[in-house]
């Protein structure tokens, strides 16, 4: 699966409860994908998806949040577009869904960006807006010299807000207009990684990590069949960072941890250049790369969640600036 889908089909799994949370990110998928419009004299809101499953999480939120009923209507590809396409529309209700969510001011004038609720909320709430952008216009691409994240956004008031949501989680982010049209766009791989974090697409976050490793990795050995040493000591130091966040979670959570997660989370440690593969290979008995990413992913974050209880540094802190220098 392609990296954009897997972070979208993981992002429309994602279980959320607070219902402040769910309307920020409804607001921002009806921003991001979908647009007003008049049909006999009725606004209608109409959203359009890449995924099916995007489609069902949106119409399941307007549903349990709003109380308004929608239809699913699959369009197919064609000419430039491949694949089909999914529309969320709201017809009867679609005036007052509109009102609700911040589409429309209070004198029915649409609003450009996101309604000033959701742009001030918590950093719950920048997250859930990302969180929909992404999942409404958002793409990933592979890691390496030219990895990007980004989202295609309405208009540029749409990228300024957003441009201030991840402001609001301490991730830089830069809005731009290529060819008449507004993108909001991060290109570092340490923010990348953030965000996605942030998001919730943790799985997608294991892949897209491993995958960057290897390419350091096979950049590496490839520049050492040209005698370079000095990229020799940045592969070391890249081995030793992949390994740090697990060593903190073990030191963090002590005697606490369950077994299974401290069995995978040693495996890692020891064996820092591997590939989740191999790792599950090491693993006795053998595990899936799934399983043994699974189990990493829980152990981190029962970590963090500790630390945070704590007041002490999580496991992010373990990764220190000598350990990523090139």
């Amino acid at each position: 699966m392609a990296l954009t889908a897997a972070v979208k089909d993981e992002l429309s799994r994602l279980e959320i409860r607070k219902s402040s949370v769910r309307k920020a990110e409804v607001s921002s998928m009806l921003r991001f994908a979908g647009g007003l419009h008049i049909i006999s004299g009725r606004i209608v809101i109409e959203a359009e998806v890449d995924l099916t499953a995007t489609a069902r999480r949106l119409r399941t939120a307007i549903a349990e949040v709003y109380g308004h009923n929608s239809e699913i209507i699959v369009v197919s590809g064609g000419g430039l577009r491949r694949g089909n396409r999914y529309v969320v529309r709201v017809v009867r209700d679609g005036e007052s869904l509109a009102r609700q969510t911040g589409l429309l001011a209070a004198r029915g004038r649409p609003v450009r960006g996101l309604p000033s609720v959701v742009v001030n909320g918590p950093a719950a709430d920048a997250e859930a807006v990302w969180r929909g952008a992404f999942l409404a216009h958002g793409s990933l691409t592979e890691p390496g010299r030219s990895s990007s994240l980004e989202v295609t956004c309405p208009g540029p008031e749409a990228a300024l807000a957003l441009v201030g949501a991840a402001r609001r989680l301490g991730i830089a982010a830069k809005a731009r207009g290529v060819r008449g049209v507004d993108r909001v766009v991060i290109r570092d791989g340490d923010t990348i990684a953030a965000l996605l974090t942030r998001m919730g697409a943790h799985d997608a976050l294991m892949v897209w990590e491993e995958r960057r490793m290897r390419k350091e990795v096979r950049a590496t050995a490839n520049r050492l069949a040209n005698f370079d040493d000095a990229n020799l000591r940045r592969s070391a130091q890249a081995a030793v960072a992949a390994g740090a966040r697990v060593e903190r979670a073990l030191e963090i959570l002590g005697e606490d941890v369950p077994e299974h997660l401290r069995y995978a989370g040693e495996l890692r440690v020891a064996h820092k250049q591997a590939s989740l593969d191999e790792l599950g290979r090491l693993a006795d008995p053998a595990m899936t790369k799934d399983a043994i990413a699974g189990r990493i992913r829980r152990l981190l974050a029962m970590a963090d969640k500790r630390a945070a209880e704590l007041g002490i540094p999580g496991t992010e802190a373990s990764v220190t600036p000598e350990m990523l220098e090139g």
